[in-house]
């Protein structure tokens, strides 16, 4: 199963990243994740449904850890590509 996760951490600093976003922003990037997309209002990033999983505790904690006061988040299910199922062998029937 692949998940694609979207998050922000708050609150927010427009002139300066705050500690808790460079940290979260570190975790995402650190993870084995096949897709990380980070931008100043929102970040996504996209995996197999272990590292996805990994990654949101770490953020989660090491952001909290860090000074955030709110983490919004969403966890979405996508579909696998044909060649990511074949490689799998779920796509063999």
């Amino acid at each position: 199963m692949r998940l694609r996760v979207e998050f922000t951490t708050e609150p927010f600093d427009l002139d300066e990243a705050p500690a808790h976003a460079v940290v979260a922003r570190e975790v995402v990037e650190a993870a084995e994740l096949d897709a990380v997309d980070v931008g100043p209002f929102g970040n996504t990033a996209e995996g197999g449904a272990d590292a996805v999983l990994t990654a949101v505790d770490a953020l989660l904690r090491r952001s909290l850890e860090a000074g955030a006061t709110r983490i919004s988040l969403q966890v979405n299910v996508v579909e696998e590509s044909a060649s990511e199922e074949s490689a799998s062998g779920e796509g063999e029937r």
